[in-house]
C-alpha cells in the first residue's frame, strides 16, 4: 500500500478506538469528536464527488454518443452522496450541543 493510504487508516482506527473516550461530556472532548466527524465527512464526500465527476467525465469523453444518459446518472449519484453528506454533519452537529 501507498504510504499516504496507511497513515489515513492509522488515523481512522485511532479515531475509532477513542470514539468512547470523546463520548464522556465531562472532559470536553465531545466538541472534538464532532468537530473531526465533521471534517472526515467533508472530506469523504469531497473525494466521492471527486472520482464521480471524473469517471463520468472520461466515460463521456470515451463514448460521447452515451453521454445523455450519463449526466443524470452524476447528479443523482452527486444528490445522493451531498444528502449523506448533510445527514451525517447533522449527526456531528448533534454532539456539539
Amino acid at each position: 500500500m501507498k504510504k499516504s493510504v496507511k497513515v489515513v487508516l492509522l488515523f481512522l482506527s485511532v479515531i475509532l478506538l477513542a470514539t468512547p473516550a470523546w463520548a464522556d461530556t465531562s472532559t470536553g472532548l465531545t466538541l472534538a469528536g464532532g468537530a473531526v466527524g465533521a471534517g472526515l465527512v467533508s472530506i469523504g464526500a469531497a473525494f466521492g464527488i471527486g472520482k464521480l465527476a471524473a469517471a463520468a467525465y472520461e466515460s463521456m469523453a470515451r463514448q460521447p454518443e452515451v453521454a445523455g444518459r450519463i449526466f443524470p446518472a452524476l447528479i443523482i449519484a452527486a444528490a445522493l452522496i451531498e444528502g449523506f453528506t448533510f445527514y451525517a454533519l447533522f449527526i456531528c452537529s448533534e454532539s456539539l450541543k
